[in-house]
């Protein structure tokens, strides 16, 4: 449903668009036989900007890319019992070096004006749009590749959202569930319930998700409140989860689904070479490495100058917490006693840089937002950046110039996270929560920092007020007593972290890695 190819194409959210656009960039580096289907959102997620009450606030831009090329392609699909024509625009691969991938709209001419809105809104509210735009990437998507003369050997469903390519497939297939579970694999991302989406299986029936498909049979596939993630599993020859962590999460939350296929797990990654500043690659001499840690702060600085107003001194160890604004990420846990970071504020010894964005009908994440918006207003070493919003030349910067890149979500329902990947290439060090990737790639006082209790996870068990109370604790804990002193009083050795989080994500946490991994266990699937 989106991929972050480009700054200038403005067709993601956040963290999986993020890693699609990753997997897209390695995929064409390598020249592996793999095609991207996506669609061409009008206006995107949204832009946030700060309204006249003072409160944050989503605006919706239009926008135009005349480097798509019109392929000429229109295909139709009934929705909701109406023929809707879908056109297709590619992204050649010289244009930013991804694999081929193809963009879908219904924005066109020969569609109702109803009809041509329902590729405007990344993740759209309404549920009935919701639905039409997944029917659109996956039958509209699977049609599109047969009317271009693609060969499809296979389809990879990244999350639930492509599921109608799989009862498409069964229609080409004349029904046969086993040769479509032979050419069919899937990744699920999360184990958030919001992220494993359930509809009336009957409303599904009357858009058309199922094909010509009896709705009893779709009842046994994902149930009367019809679940994508767990249909997906008992269509597909094989799925993955994205760390090693949810690999075990995925299987125990889905142990029940029966027919379902194995899940293993295959561990995100982030695109070196789009990700990595060129100055910092392959610098190790601390005294260099430290000085041009310096010089990308004041680049990130001179940016929260113009954007907020706010002056931020590039010798005070800056933290960055920068990532989608939603309830289990935990946006405010360091802010939890605001006289506690006050106190570090007023020191001189940390200052906190906050960006990300919100779902626009995420009112807790709004909240959430508004809530740091306000702390902002009233504490200079604090600022949060609204606009236009957490995207990827945003991001390069936080990440560029973060001392610490800050994690703070409530285990296990981090499946993977990326950000963090691609701050360790520039030499933030990843101070996170024991989930998702830090369990593989977060070395304790070696490249970086975990917050868990480390005499094993007991804490797991604790109601949610005293978790967060104890991830607190053991946060603050660690930034006070052990972060803090080794920035100032320890400079080779804070060099040190920086190497080996530099190394750490360039030896197994690059997309290169990722890509061939699905290629050889997911998509051709090696077994003896």
């Amino acid at each position: 449903m989106e991929m972050a190819i480009d700054q200038s194409l403005h067709t993601y959210s956040g963290g999986l668009g993020f890693l699609s656009g990753s997997h897209m960039r390695s995929a064409g580096h390598l020249n592996l036989p793999m095609i991207g289907v996506s669609i061409l959102w009008g206006v995107g997620y949204g832009d946030q900007q700060v309204g006249a009450d003072g409160n944050v606030e989503i605006v919706y831009v239009k926008r135009d890319y005349e480097f798509l090329k019109d392929t000429g392609l229109t295909v139709e699909v009934e929705i909701f019992g109406k023929p809707v024509k879908i056109k297709a625009l590619l992204l050649e691969p010289k244009t930013f070096g991804t694999v081929p991938i193809y963009f879908l709209t219904t924005d066109i001419p020969e569609n109702t004006p109803e009809h041509r809105t329902w590729t405007a809104k990344l993740y759209d509210g309404d549920q009935k749009i919701r639905i039409a735009q997944e029917i659109i990437l996956g039958i509209g998507g699977l049609r599109i590749l047969k009317a271009a003369g693609e060969t499809i050997n296979l389809v990879h469903m990244n999350e639930g959202h492509a599921l109608p390519a799989v009862f498409e497939l069964l229609e080409d297939m004349d029904g046969d569930f086993e040769k479509v579970r032979q050419c069919t694999v899937f990744t699920t991302h999360t184990p958030v319930a919001a992220g494993n989406e359930t509809h009336n299986v009957h409303l599904l029936a009357e858009a058309g998700f199922f094909g010509s498909l009896p709705v009893q049979e779709a009842i046994r596939l994902g149930g009367e409140d019809f679940s994508l993630t767990v249909a997906a599993l008992r269509m597909s020859r094989l799925a993955n989860g994205v760390s090693q962590l949810h690999g075990l999460v995925a299987n125990n939350m889905w142990h029940w689904v029966d027919n379902r296929c194995p899940i293993i797990a295959i561990t995100n990654a982030t695109n070196l070479q789009y990700w990595q500043d060129s100055r910092i690659h392959n610098l190790e001499e601390h005294d260099k490495l430290l000085a041009l840690k310096r010089q990308m702060k004041q680049e990130l600085f001179d940016y929260v100058r113009e954007t907020t107003g706010k002056v931020m001194d590039p010798d005070i160890l800056t933290v960055v917490w920068a990532r989608r604004f939603t309830e289990y990420k935990r946006p405010t846990l360091i802010l939890q006693d605001l006289e506690r970071i006050k106190k570090l504020f007023g020191e001189k010894k940390v200052q906190l840089i906050y960006a990300g964005k919100f779902h626009p009908n995420d009112i807790t994440g709004r909240n959430l937002f508004n809530e740091v918006l306000e702390h902002a207003r009233h504490i200079p070493e604090l600022a949060i950046l609204t606009g236009p919003g957490y995207e990827l030349e945003l991001s390069g910067l936080l990440k560029r110039g973060a001392d610490v890149w800050l994690n703070t979500p409530v285990r296990p329902l981090e499946a993977s996270g990326t950000s963090g990947m691609s701050a360790n290439m520039n030499g933030a060090i990843h101070f996170s929560i024991y989930d998702g990737w830090a369990v593989e790639g977060t070395f304790d006082n070696i490249n970086g920092y975990l917050i868990h209790e480390r005499d094993g996870d007991a804490m797991e068990f604790l109601n949610v007020e005293d978790r967060h109370k104890q991830d607190y604790e053991i946060m603050m804990r660690i930034l006070e007593n052990e972060i803090i002193p080794t920035y100032y009083n320890d400079k080779q050795q804070w060099a040190e972290l920086m190497i080996h989080a530099i190394r750490t994500s360039q030896s197994y946490f690059d997309s290169d890695r990722m890509a061939i991994e699905y290629f050889v266990r997911l998509y051709k699937s090696i077994a003896i």
